[in-house]
């Protein structure tokens, strides 16, 4: 009896491990994704690794990751997007549902700061329609992201895109923008890669690059 529940144990944490190693590798191929058949192809790997992992939060977090990334990458080509943003949304949403919101403020924080590139993505879909409206949301889950960490790289980075790419009439900064981005690189040298959130560095450099 004790060899057959030793065995089931051995079985179970090797399982375990294997799943956990699944997401970083998915992961670490996130690092270097470019196009949007990289972010396509992942998206489809997360959602599988939810399936796999249903009270893990990241796997939802990555997916929707990669469909806020298409939205970006789409976003002079605006009839693409809303499939993405429509998906994303979605599973931002759940994501955000296995967090404990009074006890995991790094992780909310990270959550809603995708939260707020999705709805940045709706805004690409016709900005003369739905600029107002989902600009709006995506600027309060930002909010409530840096209020959560104010020091977090990533959400200042989207801050940062924010400032770059608005009017100054609206509220645009190019010199706060590099500002941030610079603060955000120097933040994410601190950041070690593995499976929790660690992205940021090349789309701060991509910033920090139109200034050259």
């Amino acid at each position: 009896m004790k060899k057959t529940i030793l065995s089931l144990w051995l079985l179970l944490s090797c399982s375990v491990f294997a799943m956990a190693q699944s997401l970083e590798d998915a992961v670490h191929k996130l690092d270097g994704a470019a196009s949007v058949k990289d972010y396509e192809a992942l998206e489809k790997t997360f959602v599988t690794l939810t399936g796999q992992q249903p009270n893990n939060w990241l796997p939802w977090y990555y997916a929707a990751y990669c469909n806020a990334k298409i939205g970006f990458l789409y976003q002079e080509d605006g009839d693409k997007i809303e499939p993405y943003s429509v998906k994303g949304e979605e599973q931002i949403g759940r994501a955000q549902s296995l967090l404990d919101s009074t006890k995991q403020k790094q992780e909310l924080s990270e959550v809603l700061t995708v939260a707020s590139m999705v709805n940045r993505t709706k805004v690409f879909i016709n900005p003369m329609t739905y600029g107002r409206k989902y600009g709006m949301i995506s600027e309060k889950y930002l909010q409530q992201a840096l209020q959560l960490v104010p020091d977090n790289p990533r959400a200042l980075y989207v801050r940062a895109w924010v400032k770059y790419h608005t009017p100054k009439m609206w509220g645009g900064d190019k010199p706060l923008a590099k500002e941030l981005a610079e603060k955000s690189l120097g933040l994410l040298a601190k950041d070690k890669a593995g499976a929790v959130p660690h992205w940021g560095k090349a789309e701060d450099e991509a910033l920090l690059g139109k200034f050259r």
